[in-house]
């Protein structure tokens, strides 16, 4: 009973310290964690059901699978948080699974039950830069102290509405957050808002911070262990792989204002 009781008593008397001396009481530290982690997941009319249910099952089974579990627990204090966002247009972003702080395997088990309780969403245009905006509001609202903050977006088009991309990209940076990319190149030139090299732009216009990487995914067999991958890389706090450093030193940039000139084509059309 004694114990029970020691909480509350210690609690009363710092509410009535506080009263008489008329100092604050205590602030509740936050819960440390090794990585706060957004997954900004895109939703947009451009992204077929196929695509949408490959990339939802992926995060499923990745918060399933023991190697992310793992590399959860091998981190210095064994936890992170993390919470899963749809976006789309510039106007729209939707948590779908609030900030939580996962620390084993039953934690990511529960995390990935409610991912897959939820049904996925849809809307209209293109705002990778809403979403980094959104991710890094999210920042500010996890209750968390983390070593390292990272956005993780996902998607299989340039921006084409909100702010120019590379603005929101570098605001996210100034402020300590590393992004990385998953852009998905699935179905290229089927549509006239595709871009052949999806994966150059996510390269150049999209990830940024530091030890920022992105993993293409190409094929739909790719999808799971892509994100498997990524999620690994980003909870170790790995450097990216060395062929894509050499690959970004080689090749000519992208067009960083790709989705905006579409845009304005087809509206002039």
């Amino acid at each position: 009973m004694r114990g029970k009781l020691l909480g509350p008593t210690l609690a009363l008397a710092a509410f009535m310290l506080s009263a008489i001396t008329g100092l604050p009481s205590p602030a509740k530290a936050e819960t440390e964690v090794d990585l706060a982690l957004v997954l900004a997941v895109d939703v947009s009319y451009s992204m077929d059901p196929d695509e949408q249910r490959l990339q939802r099952e992926g995060f499923i089974e990745a918060f399933r699978s023991g190697v992310v579990q793992e590399a959860i627990r091998s981190g210095m204090l064994g936890r992170i948080a993390v919470v899963y966002m749809e976006w789309a247009g510039a106007a729209h972003q939707q948590v779908v699974v609030p900030w939580t702080v996962v620390d084993g395997r039953e934690a990511a088990a529960a995390f990935a039950d409610r991912l897959a309780g939820t049904p996925t969403g849809r809307a209209f245009w293109t705002s990778v830069s809403g979403a980094i905006e959104a991710g890094a509001r999210l920042m500010g609202m996890s209750g968390v102290t983390a070593e390292r903050r990272v956005i993780d977006v996902s998607g299989d088009g340039p921006n084409n509405q909100g702010r120019v991309v590379t603005a929101a990209r570098d605001e996210a940076v100034a402020a300590g957050i590393t992004i990385n990319g998953l852009p998905i190149l699935m179905k290229r030139g089927t549509s006239a808002w595709d871009i052949p090299d999806l994966d150059l732009y996510y390269r150049d216009c999209v990830i940024g911070g530091p030890r920022a990487f992105m993993v293409p995914v190409r094929e739909r067999e790719e999808f799971a262990k892509a994100i498997r991958t990524k999620l690994v890389m980003e909870i170790a706090g790995l450097a990216p792989p060395e062929p894509l450093i050499r690959q970004a030193q080689s090749e000519a940039r992208a067009n960083c204002l790709v989705g905006e000139m579409q845009r304005r084509r087809s509206s002039d059309n």
